[in-house]
């Protein structure tokens, strides 16, 4: 392990048995100091936004998301580049701090997996199928070792085909999605992992995938889309702020080289300017804001106050989805350099919980003709 604590300090020794070890303390044979990797510099990624022909609206989301530290939904016909787009999540967020890089580092330990340490201080992307048990996402056995989420600590968790995950390993991510640990009990003993990731997932609209597609291709009546959806539940859904319609791309747009596309360096300037606002603020992310600073930081206007009243009640927001919006609205003023929530970011935050407004769509469409 001597490369991991090399991480730690510059000068660290490492002795591959008591003897060697016996003997420096005695001043015999001197250990040699560890040479430590230097990380990789944070520069062109693999995955860059660039290469994302299209979808404006994804991509803002997206930044958004990186921004506050927002959980994020993809709701979208298949192909339509959902997973691309959460692939260069990572691509876009600050490097990871010190510490940070250290408890990440930590948990790959803990699993026998010696981390990357090139790569260190990049943040992780975990993306489990949609097959994962229970246990495998948060972690179990009868000695208590982490699972998926905690190796996504500090990093993104990646659930494509959100749906098709069994509900009851579903329903374990509320609690970390709020605490930022997952606590694995066992007769014998108790284990409590760190767990504060960002979750990103994908979806189709329905069953058949193409619910609002333009070539109306979708078989779904509404009783099937309604099943469908009501396998996320609403408490997990609430813990989302982001959920954002992907539509299929123009067929021109996927010819052309996105001219004068922005680079992950570059959305990720803008994406540390706004977390640095946020620390300075506050001390933490938008989304991980706590309640009693959410008045003092976050305060509206009449005018802001009545447009998020009338939506709210339009589409029935509960409290958490409620604040949640506000959440996402002042990091979109922080996006701007604002030093107060404008009309124009409750708008755009509104617009960012497109699922609400598809599921009245959905709902209110008859069977197919």
């Amino acid at each position: 392990n001597g490369s991991e604590a090399a991480l730690v300090s510059e000068r660290t020794l490492a002795a591959r048995s008591l003897p060697e070890l016996t003997a420096h303390l005695h001043g015999t044979q001197r250990l040699p100091f560890v040479a430590a990797t230097a990380p990789v510099e944070r520069g062109a990624v693999d995955r860059d936004i660039a290469d994302v022909h299209g979808q404006a609206h994804a991509k803002r989301a997206l930044e958004v998301a990186a921004a506050g530290g927002h959980n994020l939904l993809f709701v979208g016909p298949p192909g339509t580049g959902k997973s691309m787009l959460a692939a260069r999540l990572p691509g876009i967020l600050p490097g990871m701090t010190e510490r940070e890089a250290i408890e990440t580092a930590a948990i790959e330990s803990v699993l026998g997996n010696p981390p990357d340490i090139a790569r260190w201080r990049q943040r992780p992307i975990r993306a489990p199928h949609h097959t994962a048990s229970a246990a495998a996402l948060v972690g179990g056995g009868a000695e208590p070792r982490p699972g998926e989420i905690s190796r996504a600590h500090n990093g993104v968790l990646f659930l494509d085909e959100l749906p098709e995950f069994h509900r009851n390993v579903l329903e374990v991510l509320r609690e970390p999605l709020e605490g930022g640990t997952v606590t694995i009990s066992r007769a014998g003993r108790q284990a409590e992992f760190p767990a504060r990731f960002q979750l990103v997932a994908a979806m189709n609209p329905c069953p058949c995938g193409y619910l609002g597609d333009l070539a109306g291709n979708c078989v779904c009546s509404a009783e099937r889309v309604q099943k469908y959806r009501s396998r996320i539940s609403g408490p997990l859904l609430d813990r989302i702020d982001l959920h954002v319609e992907v539509g299929r791309p123009p067929i021109e747009s996927l010819y052309d080289a996105p001219r004068g596309a922005e680079s992950s360096a570059a959305v990720r300037r803008r994406v540390t300017l706004a977390r640095e606002r946020q620390e300075l603020r506050g001390g933490s992310c938008n989304s991980r804001m706590p309640g009693d600073q959410l008045q003092r930081h976050c305060a509206l206007g009449d005018g802001e106050r009545r447009l998020l009243d009338s939506a709210a009640e339009k589409l029935a927001l509960s409290v958490r989805a409620y604040q949640r919006v506000i959440r996402v609205a002042r990091t979109l003023a922080d996006l701007d350099a604002a030093g107060s929530i404008e009309s124009e970011h409750v708008a755009e935050a509104l617009s960012l919980r497109g699922l609400e407004r598809s599921g009245e769509r959905a709902l209110q469409s008859g069977p197919p003709r």
